[in-house]
Parts: structure tokens; C-alpha cells; sequence
């Protein structure tokens, strides 16, 4: 039985990307060997989604209030990209401190 899915991040910088997860994201974690952090998720779903190629995955947050969650986050220093509106949801990109971005968006979907 399956019970759960487990996300990788690849960054130039992880030790500075686990510190913005862990400080700025406040997420959950734990520690299974000398700083290697697995961090806990919320609720999480997957699509599929129609591709010419096989094996790109992509990785968003989701929150209910998009303005609110990014006010919060500024506050504890994140940096995002301008908010796109789309029809399945309003998304930004949050900079990680490693150079890469992830993904946050507020769905207009209903969610499982």
C-alpha cells in the first residue's frame, strides 16, 4: 500500500535552500543524518498533465489566500515573482536562496 510521496529539490545551494524551508517556511522536520532534514509536507494531490516529453515533474504550494500567505512570507524575507492570474488558479514563484524557484499558487479548482 502506498502512504505517502516523498519530493526531491535539487539546488545549487541546499544547505541555504533547507534553511529557507525550515526558517522562512517553517515547515516540519527531521534531522535523519548529520543535517540531512526531510521536511514534512501539507495535504498534498497529483495531476498528469499532456507532455511531448517524458520525466519533468514540477513542485507548487498551494494556499487558500494567495496576497495573505505572500504578505507573511515577505515578512520573514522571501522574495516572489509578479502573480499571474490563470484559470485554474492565481500563481507566483517563490526565489530560494539557491538560485532556483518554487512554485506557489492559490487553485480555483475544487481540491480532493
Amino acid at each position: 500500500m502506498i502512504n505517502g510521496g516523498h519530493v526531491i529539490l535539487y539546488s545549487k545551494n541546499a544547505e541555504a535552500d533547507k534553511a529557507f524551508i525550515k526558517d522562512v517556511l517553517r515547515f516540519k522536520y527531521v534531522d535523519v543524518h548529520q543535517g540531512w532534514l526531510i521536511f514534512k509536507l501539507p495535504p498534498s494531490e497529483i495531476a498528469v498533465h499532456p507532455s511531448d516529453e517524458n520525466d519533468l515533474h514540477e513542485f507548487y504550494l498551494m494556499t487558500d489566500d494567495l496576497e495573505q500567505e505572500m504578505a507573511s512570507l515577505t515578512q520573514a524575507g522571501a522574495c516572489f515573482e509578479e502573480v499571474i492570474e490563470q484559470r485554474w488558479g492565481r500563481v507566483t514563484r517563490i526565489r530560494l536562496p539557491g538560485g532556483g524557484t518554487l512554485g506557489i499558487y492559490q487553485p480555483r479548482h475544487e481540491r480532493p
